[in-house]
């Protein structure tokens, strides 16, 4: 859902439950009216939770997600911290393709890729900013 959509993320959940023990850390966690998406995933570990389900419940609190750790929204007035690389190391780029479903790459897998490379996930969406690849499919299900 985009930002015109806040106040009403929690619509396209309709007739799902909250989870008390979810809820009940994310506003633990909560800054202001958003969580991190390191924070979410913080939840996701402890509980040992799914990052969806986690997102079920930030939807259904109407909390949004704030400081994607790919960089992708959330920073304020810049919105985004993605940056296109200068340059991208020919294997990432193989790797990153292959790992693409139609032109787009989902976030689990860039998450996987950069931990494969050994890079910060933001790097690897600047890689991807630089090979105009898209990122989609939010674990916690923001985009």
């Amino acid at each position: 859902m985009t930002h015109e959509d806040a106040g009403h993320y929690a619509a396209k959940h309709k007739g799902s439950k909250l989870n008390e023990a979810i809820a009940v850390k994310v506003r633990e966690m909560m800054s202001g009216k958003s969580l991190s998406c390191g924070a979410a995933h913080a939840i996701s570990v402890e509980l040992k939770v799914i990052p969806s389900e986690v997102g079920v419940v930030l939807d259904l609190l109407e909390v949004r997600i704030g400081k994607c750790q790919l960089g992708l929204f959330g920073y304020g007035e810049k919105k985004r911290i993605v940056k296109p690389a200068d340059e991208v190391d020919p294997e990432l780029k193989k790797e990153i393709e292959s790992k693409l479903l139609g032109c787009r790459l989902s976030c689990k897998s860039a998450w996987d890729i950069a931990e494969k490379f050994k890079m910060k996930r933001l790097d690897l969406a600047n890689a991807c900013e630089k090979l105009k690849i898209k990122i989609n499919s939010c674990q916690i299900g923001s985009f």
